[in-house]
């Protein structure tokens, strides 16, 4: 039998394969995360993270200089304070390490743009991401909070704020927030569908942010619900986000894709802690390729339907994609 349709033939040559490939992994769809903290000329190994870096706000402005250099459009700022208390009130604190540094990278790479993320976990001396009364999270008492947190940050020059805390109705008050305090130009990422997941556990350990008492499994979603993402985003959509994110991505692509065919809304995700650190540790003992699994698990992002990746991977991303060796 004759064999009239082949699909090897568009598979001869790296030109042929690049010429119908459906998807692509640019740099310009790379977000890079920054853990800020106090002191200066500090650039510490975060031991959970291979390759990534605490850093004082003098060293986070090389970092967002590397970044900027490499291509990338955007950096999201993370931090630990000086001090915490039951508020979190370190959180929209204008001296400290967060502020400071959108400050200073504003100025030193202006067009970079600066993400914060606007959360309490790290700021609290509870670990939770509200205020809490009698071991619970109270979930209209912290809308304030965030609201303080989000107008801090757009008064330090953050173009864009991060809500990671998934309290019911954020993204409505801290757009009226920032509005009434003459920042309508600074835009949401809204963590729409952020799970209660496993996969945090690096991170937590990067910012000092495990909860002190129980989980967060009564604000972050279940992982075993995917329409309950849908309704979660719809709500932030019509709140007033402007991008929206899922958290984490390899484990949620299926979410991906349901959000990107059922919303038109710009849409991002978390490449998170876990997934970083699986790699990263596999890539050492010698069991993977470390720069092909990585290409290939970002392109799975796209190819599902993100534009933006939240990445630890970035930097070395942004270098592979500059190499005409690369072909993905």
């Amino acid at each position: 039998m004759e064999l009239r349709n082949r699909p090897r033939r568009l598979r001869i040559s790296p030109a042929m394969r690049a010429l119908v490939r459906e998807t692509t992994l640019q740099v310009e769809d790379l977000i890079y995360p920054i853990f800020i903290v106090p002191g200066t000329a500090v650039k510490e190994e975060i031991s959970s993270l291979p390759g990534q870096y605490h850093v004082s706000v003098d060293e986070a402005v090389k970092l967002a200089k590397e970044a900027y250099d490499l291509g990338i459009k955007g950096v999201e700022i993370f931090g630990i304070p000086t001090y915490k208390d039951e508020d979190g009130s370190s959180a929209w604190d204008m001296e400290q390490p967060v502020q400071q540094a959108i400050m200073a990278i504003r100025k030193e790479v202006p067009e970079l743009i600066v993400i914060s993320d606007v959360c309490l976990c790290q700021y609290t001396s509870t670990g939770h991401c509200g205020h809490v009364e009698h071991h619970e999270v109270i979930n209209d008492a912290t809308l304030p909070l965030l609201c303080n947190v989000a107008v801090s940050h757009a008064k330090a020059g953050a173009h864009m704020v991060a809500p990671s805390d998934m309290m019911d109705g954020r993204i409505a008050a801290i757009r009226e927030a920032l509005d009434a305090a003459g920042f309508s130009h600074v835009s949401i990422m809204s963590y729409a569908a952020k799970y209660a997941s496993a996969y945090y556990g690096p991170f937590r350990d990067a910012v000092h942010s495990a909860p002190g008492f129980g989980d967060r499994k009564g604000y972050q979603m279940d992982e075993a619900n995917r329409l309950e993402a849908l309704r979660e985003v719809e709500q932030d959509i019509i709140e007033g986000a402007d991008i929206i994110m899922i958290k984490p991505a390899l484990s949620y692509l299926d979410i991906v894709r349901e959000v990107r065919d059922n919303f038109d809304c710009p849409l991002a995700v978390y490449n998170v802690s876990g997934e970083y650190a699986m790699i990263k540790t596999a890539a050492a003992a010698g069991l993977v390729d470390e720069k092909r699994i990585t290409l290939e698990t970002l392109l799975s992002m796209k190819r599902a339907g993100a534009k933006m990746i939240i990445t630890y991977h970035a930097l070395d991303v942004a270098r592979w994609l500059q190499e005409n060796s690369v072909e993905i």
